[in-house]
């Protein structure tokens, strides 16, 4: 079964600062977890009702986790 998280970041400022999620994550604000797409997809709009996402200053990221690969 795959999860989901909805995590809620600041935006990052431009003024060359290495953009690599992996090396340097965007600060978390908030994290839920989901139990389906469609639960993830409803949290997510609640987040991007937000007006510091509305206006710019964070965003709204839906991560899939625990996928299973189907063997062969």
């Amino acid at each position: 079964m795959t999860r989901f998280l909805v995590v809620l970041t600041d935006v990052r400022p431009v003024e060359g600062v290495n953009r690599n999620e992996r090396v340097v994550p965007e600060r978390r604000r908030q994290v839920v977890g989901a139990s389906s797409r469609e639960a993830a997809d409803r949290i997510a709009g609640a987040f991007m009702a937000l007006g510091m996402v509305r206006a710019g200053r964070q965003r709204v990221k839906v991560i899939a986790v625990g996928r299973r690969h189907s063997r062969d």
